[in-house]
């Protein structure tokens, strides 16, 4: 059986979510909605089951005469591609014997138009492994998570160097507050726009605010706001997202001016002992821009010290390949890494 959900039927996607033991947030149909609304496509969760197995998988349905390059030249509401949500997603699967699974959801896919998909799997929860031999799957770059066993653990898999700046920054007078409510992000997004300002990020990365709202409304258990105050004044924030023993961070901003006192390096370790305190187990960094070892990689490295590093994988797969090198020609000479390569 294989069953699809969509967000109208968002009681039972969440219910079937929380039956699986390995899930994380990204796979809850509160997460998707957000980026619904930034235009990332339509989230859908696929169930399949049978006697011996079962399994989950939520990507977004995009669909491909939307693209530029492609606007008058392919009908609508036709060909589509999937790619996991924004963070990480792919199967989870509980059971043995995928090729049913495997080959149900092909069929499926050939059936309805999908062309290719693409996939960021969770480099915690390692489920890149149930697509081994179905995907074509590459290793990126290391990520960082942090155990969060005991205060002890956190605080000793953390660099001296980076241990020094924490107690910089409680000497200076920096307090770690957290909470979740419209004030707290209507002053996040200050903190973070200006941020991905100074950065010259993508567009992408410049969320309106109708996606903060869901990510308040609509995932109330699962998300919150730390912050980083100095005389009263927020002076750096992170959005943290949270499920089923996993705690992630996810967008954060800076005040620059402030930067010298190491706010944010306080901040993530009060976050830590948070999620010690409530009962998580790792608390996912992410990586480096690009996946490469950046200072970005290096400042959430010195988070923890223990070698036991974790891999990021993506997955790429393609159902009709006809189409797939038709879309291609389509195009001027790609020349590229990107996939799918007739969106890059």
């Amino acid at each position: 059986m294989l069953k699809v959900y969509t967000l109208e039927e968002s009681n039972k996607w969440d219910t079937v979510v929380r039956s699986f033991s390995e899930y994380d947030v990204y796979w809850l149909s509160g997460y998707s909605k957000g980026f619904k609304l930034h235009g990332d496509g339509e989230p859908l969760l696929f169930y399949y089951e049978n006697r011996h197995i079962r399994g989950i998988n939520v990507v977004f349905k995009r669909d491909i005469s939307k693209v530029t390059f492609f606007k008058g030249k392919l009908p609508e509401n036709t060909y589509f591609d999937f790619s996991t949500p924004y963070g990480y997603g792919g199967w989870i699967i509980e059971g043995v014997g995928y090729h049913e699974l495997f080959s149900t959801f092909e069929d499926w896919c050939r059936k309805n138009g999908v062309i290719s998909s693409f996939v960021r799997f969770h480099p915690v929860v390692k489920n890149y492994i149930f697509s081994e031999g179905i995907y074509n799957i590459i290793p990126l770059g290391q990520t960082v998570a942090m155990d969060l066993r005991s205060p002890e653990i956190i605080w000793e898999n953390i660099s001296s160097k980076n241990r020094n700046m924490i107690r910089k920054a409680e000497k200076s007078g920096v307090k770690i507050f957290s909470g979740r409510s419209e004030v707290l992000y209507k002053e996040f997004i200050g903190i973070y726009n200006a941020t991905m300002e100074h950065d010259n990020a993508d567009d992408y990365y410049f969320f309106r605010p109708e996606f903060y709202n869901s990510i308040c409304f609509d995932l109330p258990e699962n998300a919150q706001i730390f912050y980083a105050v100095k005389d009263n004044e927020m002076i750096a924030a992170s959005i943290m997202i949270a499920a089923n023993g996993y705690l992630n961070y996810h967008l954060s901003g800076l005040k620059y001016e402030y930067r010298s006192l190491a706010p944010s390096n306080l901040l993530l370790y009060k976050a830590a002992l948070w999620g010690c305190a409530n009962g998580y187990k790792t608390f996912h960094l992410g990586g480096g821009v690009g996946s490469q070892e950046d200072n970005l990689f290096k400042f959430k490295k010195s988070f923890f010290k223990g070698s036991n590093l974790c891999q990021f994988y993506i997955g790429k797969k393609i159902y009709i390949q006809e189409k797939y090198d038709e879309l291609i020609s389509m195009r001027e000479p790609i020349n590229s890494g990107f996939f799918p390569e007739y969106r890059a």
